[in-house]
């Protein structure tokens, strides 16, 4: 280092807070925290397996547990956020194939569609027994 010569200032930007006041930010860390309910969920299914594997007694208890209402407040804050990690996937689904001649709605439509009919063919096989 050169003594006659003063040392650089280097600019350092301020980190105060920007990502609190930016929406596209939030809805993207929104959606990204929302995959960790997906994780928890299929660690309750798991844990479901697990106690499958054990046999019918700690199976009948671990469906007993899913039925207090605090794992029910659970399910329906997981599906709260698993519906809106499904939505925000279709949405940026169309944005990652810029090649594509559709209109993202389209596509976005079309997966929410095909989730809907989905859903109730598997509600009507399980009604009538099939699943």
């Amino acid at each position: 280092m050169n003594p006659r010569r003063p040392p650089t200032r280097v600019y350092v930007r301020p980190m105060t807070g920007w990502w609190h006041r930016t929406p596209r930010f939030r809805r993207y860390m929104l959606r990204e925290a929302s995959a960790l309910f997906l994780v928890a969920y299929a660690l309750v299914l798991l844990v479901g397996l697990w106690r499958l594997a054990q046999g019918e007694a700690a199976f009948a208890l671990w469906r007993a547990a899913l039925g207090h209402p605090l794992a029910i407040a659970w399910h329906v804050l997981a599906l709260i956020m698993v519906g809106y990690h499904s939505l925000t996937w279709f949405q940026v689904m169309p944005k990652t194939l810029p090649q594509l001649p559709l209109r993202p709605g389209w596509i976005t439509a079309t997966g929410l569609v095909l989730v809907a009919l989905l859903s109730v063919g598997l509600l009507a096989a399980i009604r009538w027994g099939l699943a």
